[in-house]
């Protein structure tokens, strides 16, 4: 088992987080994906940690144990979740939810994980923030939660250097999973509206990540730390027509 190439991935049992997992085995990687159902993919280097992401105690038992059993040196922190709501309606319990989930569970599984890339003098630390970290509507909790992984990225990235430990986030713009229709209904016209707002004219597919997040944790991108993706089709660009 190469201890460069194990990764524990939150999230990992669909959308953009199974797209991950099935791109890292694709190119050697042991995965451990920590959600909270069991992922569907049949692989001899695929393995489970169900478990709530936004449960504190949960969490710091689940990374405790996983840290004993797997020698992690990467991890991607996929996870999230929207929970949107114009500002009047925004509830102080979705925060918090997303404050755990989002920003507690990367530090919980982080801490589990650093003893053994400071061992080894390497590590891969991906946070997946979003487009939304920007400003969008309805998204007070997510937004705020999903910006605050910018400035922890950098603030690890400085820290980690020394180590031999990047620390890296991607953002995506819309792309197709279960969590965008949960927002958006398929097929619709405002489905539709929103595809040919994007520059690109289309929304991302779950693989236009997966990518990103392949160039980030390989081992030869060692001289990259601190940097933030948006993967976004050009989403994240002002523009003004004329």
């Amino acid at each position: 088992m190469n201890p460069n190439k194990i990764v524990a991935v939150t999230g990992g049992s669909a959308g953009i987080g199974k797209a991950i997992c099935e791109s890292l085995l694709a190119d050697g990687y042991e995965v451990i994906s920590l959600a909270r159902r069991k992922s569907d993919i049949a692989h001899p280097k695929m393995h489970d940690v169900e478990v709530d992401l936004m449960d504190r105690a949960a969490t710091g038992e689940a990374v405790k144990d996983m840290a004993k059993r797997f020698e992690v040196t990467t991890i991607v922190h996929n996870a999230g979740v929207i929970r949107p709501a114009l500002l009047p309606e925004v509830e102080l319990t979705d925060l918090d939810a997303l404050v755990n989930l989002h920003l507690g569970a990367a530090v919980q599984l982080v801490q589990a994980c650093l003893p053994t890339m400071k061992e080894r003098k390497f590590g891969r630390i991906l946070l997946m923030s979003s487009r939304a970290a920007l400003g969008a509507q309805t998204r007070t909790s997510y937004s705020a939660t999903k910006a605050g992984m910018l400035g922890m990225a950098r603030t690890w990235a400085l820290e980690l250097a020394p180590h031999g430990i990047t620390v890296n986030v991607v953002a995506p713009g819309p792309v197709h999973t279960e969590m965008f229709y949960d927002v958006i209904p398929a097929g619709s016209e405002r489905e539709q509206k929103l595809a040919a707002s994007i520059p690109v004219g289309r929304i991302g597919e779950a693989s236009d990540v997966a990518r990103a997040v392949s160039f980030f944790i390989h081992p030869d991108a060692g001289f990259i730390t601190g940097q933030s993706l948006y993967v976004c089709g050009g989403a994240s660009l002002g523009s003004i027509s004329l």
